[in-house]
């Protein structure tokens, strides 16, 4: 058996110091709780640019607020590896924990680009697995760059293969196959809000790949759209006014529940899952195996780092 903790807080928006100080702190929370795997939601440092969805002036051509914002989110991503995986790392090994993050990545060389990335760091301290978004989603391809096939992989840890998609990727037919044909038994499942199509998703993917998904939303509230933008009088739900509103699940490889969609709470979920059963249920459907055709299919993945 495995402990999973799900980690459906806020960070603190656009705020890298005081993310990474909250960081730190849920992932020892989670520890006390029991998990042994502790995962976060998309773009968790420093949080997903909702305001895109609700602000509609923020894709007016050269708007100012817009680069305003766009410098500060900027400022508040981070490298990979870099000063805040080093804290990350050093905390995963002491522990001894897997631990798999979404983040805003900036490069080394400075370009101006910024990513929508996903990490995830073994217990010895090591990034195992650093995946860029291959295809930003509408209106976030006016904030981050495409990504690339070098984190379409999976890693081998204590409890099985483990590997992660963004978002939308789930609805990419071949950076799914890229993930079930390494042998994936445990996925990460990184969006802004596990919503009802999003779960649809999640279940084909879990039924699809025969593995465990790990569903994680993030929580923004209204307050947390930057200052800069004109905010309309309604943008969320429920009566704390929530525009990202979590829906953080676990589900089985036969596509159902393991832990229910939870919604509009700030929490650290532990949930158990044996990854035994991914195998078992392989019997029936392997789509990187007995129900694939090689012989008709030909697939091939071009795993490159663009710099």
């Amino acid at each position: 058996m495995a402990k999973i903790g799900i980690v459906q807080h806020a960070p603190v928006h656009l705020d890298l110091e005081q993310s990474m100080k909250k960081v730190m702190r849920l992932i020892r929370e989670a520890v006390r709780k029991g998990a042994e795997m502790i995962f976060f939601g998309e773009s968790w440092l420093t949080g997903y640019p909702a305001w895109l969805d609700y602000c509609p002036e923020v894709a007016l051509w050269d708007h100012k607020p817009t680069k305003t914002v766009y410098a500060r989110m900027y400022k508040n991503s981070i490298t990979v590896p870099g000063n805040e995986t080093d804290q990350l790392s050093g905390l995963a090994r002491e522990l001894n924990i897997l631990v798999g993050l979404g983040l805003n990545e900036k490069t080394e060389s400075g370009s101006g680009t910024i990513y929508n990335s996903l990490i995830m760091i073994d217990q010895k301290g090591h990034i195992v697995i650093h995946h860029r978004k291959l295809m930003p989603t509408f209106t976030e391809k006016i904030l981050y760059g495409y990504g690339d096939g070098y984190g379409l992989k999976t890693y081998q840890s204590n409890f099985g293969k483990i590997g992660g998609l963004i978002c939308w990727e789930h609805w990419m037919p071949h950076a799914r196959q890229a993930l079930h044909d390494s042998g994936e038994l445990i996925h990460l499942a990184v969006w802004p809000t596990v919503h009802d199509i999003h779960q649809l998703a999640c279940r084909h993917y879990a039924f699809e790949g025969r593995c465990f998904v790990i569903a994680i939303g993030q929580i923004m509230k209204r307050e947390d759209i930057p200052s800069e933008f004109a905010v309309p009088r309604r943008t969320g739900s429920g009566s704390d006014n929530y525009i990202l509103r979590g829906g953080s699940c676990v589900i089985g490889p036969d596509g159902k529940y393991i832990s229910e969609p939870i919604f509009d709470r700030e929490e650290i979920f532990i949930v158990d899952i044996n990854p035994d059963q991914a195998v078992g249920e392989k019997m029936t459907l392997d789509t990187a195996g007995h129900y694939y055709r090689p012989d008709i299919f030909k697939f091939r993945v071009n795993r490159t780092r663009i710099k």
